[in-house]
């Protein structure tokens, strides 16, 4: 698995994000230990209150756990590496929640965990978590037997795609992939040595350099938003300003939005409109689509659900009669016999709960099976319509081209006829 963690506070944001099913298929709160509640706001807003009594500002450590696309993680898969990673990190036995989401036909999860030592009322230090992590996530790929990612094969090897949580929101509020985003910035980067042609690489493109509130480099796009370079390469500011010198010469923001605006033509901008309009409607008919398959499984996972409840407290009370009561239940105690039952019913009991996480993982693993057929639909049209934004990007630059001002000749090619005088 995948591993990423962050020291970080928010404990009401961060539960709006765990609990949000608007933008997932599902989520389950598949643990909560450590804490007084059984609800995941009230949990984490106890670590707050905790946490109050400390100096410490980022009182928890989140961290992701994500499967490689092609495999469905079991719960015991989460709760395996949620263990490792407590282990490797020094937060053995502190409070910790463990929440799985469904996006897409892929399924990951988080763990939150508090790192405030009620005994010495201090926060626990974690050093070098980020090698810690990487180190595991390597060895949970190996003992899986799954094919390592290259950032794992070799260090350093990053995925140049990957993005940040403010950069997919960024990005979703313009109904694009992240990815294409940071791509389409990244090409532009490598194919440029000077600010001129890292200028003309992004018009290719569809976006526009300018300079950004704090004198740094920034890209718009065509509808005006704003893309700070820096983050959207995954480069270091003084590695930017290196290569393409001062931003002093560049155009402000608000004046490379006005000249978007005065050279990209009404037809023009009437075409992006009816392309983006198209493209959403295409699309309406997956949404509709997945809407209706996510009705379906959550009835179908609530209903397994309930069945699994009732027959829990069933199986519980024929445990629980099996057990003498008054005189009979005292002369049991005595020979052992009661000891005997007891040790029945936990095996009994464990084994009913390994049924019934074996039949949620069944589930699971067969609705995933139809959305993930469903996401190749989605993902062959997010193909083609990438395809269609870069053409319309082509065209928007050879727009621009030709509502570029040009020197007027017209008056050097004038003959002069000296002053004119008519009336």
């Amino acid at each position: 698995m995948i591993l990423k963690g962050s020291q970080r506070a928010g404990a009401k944001a961060l539960a709006d994000h765990l609990i949000n099913d608007r933008d997932n298929d599902h989520f389950t709160c598949l643990e909560l230990r450590g804490f007084s509640t059984d609800q995941l706001h009230d949990a984490l807003a106890e670590t707050y209150a905790i946490s109050k009594a400390t100096r410490c500002k980022q009182f928890m450590f989140s961290l992701s756990l994500n499967p490689p696309t092609d495999h469905i993680a079991t719960e015991d898969d989460f709760l395996e590496a949620a263990d490792r990673a407590e282990q490797a990190l020094g937060l053995d036995g502190q409070p910790r929640a463990i929440v799985m989401h469904e996006k897409e036909g892929r399924r990951h999860a988080h763990v939150i965990w508090s790192r405030i030592d009620v005994d010495e009322m201090k926060a626990i230090n974690l050093p070098h978590f980020k090698n810690k992590l990487r180190d595991l996530s390597r060895d949970l790929f190996l003992d899986h037997g799954w094919v390592l990612p290259d950032g794992l094969a070799t260090y350093g090897n990053k995925s140049p795609l990957n993005f940040t949580l403010e950069e997919w929101q960024h990005a979703k509020r313009q109904n694009l992939d992240p990815r294409e985003i940071k791509q389409a910035l990244q090409q532009a980067w490598e194919r440029c040595d000077s600010q001129i042609g890292f200028k003309n690489a992004l018009e290719d493109r569809g976006y526009f350099l300018a300079r950004g509130d704090r004198r740094g480099f920034v890209a718009l796009d065509v509808d005006g938003n704003v893309y700070a370079i820096p983050k959207w390469t995954g480069l270091k500011a003084k590695d930017v300003k290196a290569k393409l010198g001062s931003p002093a010469e560049l155009p402000s923001v608000v004046a490379a939005r006005a000249s978007i605006r005065s050279k990209v033509s009404d037809q023009m901008r009437e075409y992006i409109s009816q392309t983006k309009e198209r493209q959403a409607e295409e699309f309406q008919p997956l949404h509709s689509e997945h809407q209706a398959m996510k009705d379906v499984h959550r009835h179908e996972r609530q209903k397994l659900k309930d069945g699994q409840a009732k027959r829990w407290i069933e199986e519980t009370k024929t445990r629980s009669d099996r057990f003498n009561k008054g005189v009979r239940g005292l002369f049991d105690r005595l020979t052992g016999k009661a000891k005997s039952i007891q040790s029945q019913n936990e095996l009994e009991a464990r084994k009913a709960a390994k049924r019934d996480q074996k039949q949620r993982d069944f589930m699971v693993k067969e609705q995933m099976k139809e959305r993930q057929a469903l996401q190749r639909d989605v993902q062959k049209l997010r193909r083609r319509h990438k395809q269609e934004r870069s053409l319309l990007a082509q065209r928007i630059k050879q727009s621009l081209s030709k509502t570029a001002p040009a020197k007027d000749l017209s008056k050097s090619r004038r003959p002069q006829r000296g002053i004119h005088l008519s009336l």
